[in-house]
């Protein structure tokens, strides 16, 4: 059954450094998905860490978590949550891989980042793939309540579902 969820997009100190967050922002609003909050943020080591939580050491080990915690810790960032219909599947797909050397075109990655895993791995620091996606609606629930309060979520109803015609 297809449900309305929500999910978390961090555009990550890359985007912010590149001026392209407009960009990025531009294609979630372009497939419809609700924008229920928006936030700046620069973070402090403790709160990515619960961010990136200790799943990610087990799936793919200490190291590759410390990099990813040093590259949110690098700069201001942006936080978002979008709400809509089965929105975890459609953010993923417009995002792209997370390796952007195998993001197709048309994706987020595909189209504004190159890197692979290699070239990361080999100098030791962590991908420059510009946007986190959470991959689960559970996930999503978690992550969001690391960057967000529940007051700081924004209620609304487009306005172009409050109109209606009338018949004639």
């Amino acid at each position: 059954m297809a449900t309305l969820e929500r999910t978390l997009v961090l555009l990550k100190p890359d985007a912010i450094e590149r001026g392209i967050v407009g960009e990025i922002l531009h294609r979630f609003e372009r497939v419809g998905a609700k924008m229920i909050g928006l936030k700046l943020l620069v973070s402090e080591r403790d709160t990515v860490m619960k961010h990136y939580t200790e799943d990610i050491t087990m799936r793919r080990g200490e190291k590759v978590r410390e990099m990813m915690i040093q590259m949110l810790t690098s700069g201001p960032f942006i936080a978002a949550v979008f709400e809509g219909v089965e929105i975890v599947h459609v953010v993923r797909k417009l995002v792209g891989d997370t390796e952007p050397k195998k993001a197709p075109p048309g994706t987020i990655r595909g189209d504004y980042a190159h890197v692979s895993f290699q070239y990361a791995d080999e100098r030791g620091i962590g991908i420059f793939n510009l946007i986190h996606a959470s991959s689960s609606s559970e996930e999503a629930e978690i992550e969001i309540g690391v960057w967000f309060k529940p007051e700081e979520l924004v209620h609304h109803k487009p306005l172009y579902t409050q109109y209606t015609l009338k018949e004639e």
